[in-house]
């Protein structure tokens, strides 16, 4: 049994979600989202609450049980309240500069890197070193933030790079003088 599978999904006011036959929306203020459900599991909607069951009693059915009930979470707390993700600058002459749906990024190699931003994902920038990425979608969101890390992330000797702002780096001693 599914510690986390047992768990109802519990739908907040003003969220609905319809399930239409392997597909899943969820509506709720802050928009819409889809996910096509795997045939291994079940999904009812009974009194404000998402129930997941297993299809049988397979390895592979219990294992996406939990799975789906967390992907659900995600989306119940995304379309209500929505997800945040912030991302910190190290650097002499590094910074980012939002425009539009573009995000302008300055990190030291001789041409900006610039990058667009995917549908449902917003950034702000504040100091030209902090970048908030704001969105509904925790997959997405949370992939588009790795994307950006990546074009430079944190180096262990002067920590410069792109880091997450809960992320720590594990510093490292460099050369010794001869003696």
């Amino acid at each position: 049994m599914s510690r986390v599978g047992k768990m109802p999904v519990k739908l907040p006011s003003g969220v609905e979600a319809k399930i239409d036959g392997q597909q899943l929306q969820i509506k709720g203020p802050k928009g819409s989202l889809q996910r096509a459900l795997n045939p291994l599991v079940s999904v009812s909607v009974e009194g404000g609450r998402l129930q997941v069951q297993p299809a049988d009693d397979s390895l592979k059915a219990r294992g996406m049980w939990g799975l789906y009930r967390t992907l659900l979470q995600n989306m119940v707390v995304g379309v209500s309240q929505g997800y945040k993700r912030v991302l910190e600058i190290n650097g002499v002459g590094y910074r980012a500069e939002a425009a539009g749906k573009m995000l302008k990024l300055t990190l030291g190699y001789s041409h900006p890197v610039e990058f667009p931003l995917p549908e449902g994902v917003a950034a702000a920038v504040e100091k030209n070193t902090v970048i908030t990425l704001t969105g509904i979608d925790n997959e997405l969101l949370g992939q588009t933030a790795a994307t950006i890390r990546a074009f430079r992330p944190p180096e262990p000797y002067k920590g410069k790079g792109i880091k997450y702002a809960e992320e720590t780096i594990r510093r490292k001693v460099g050369k010794a003088g001869v003696k």
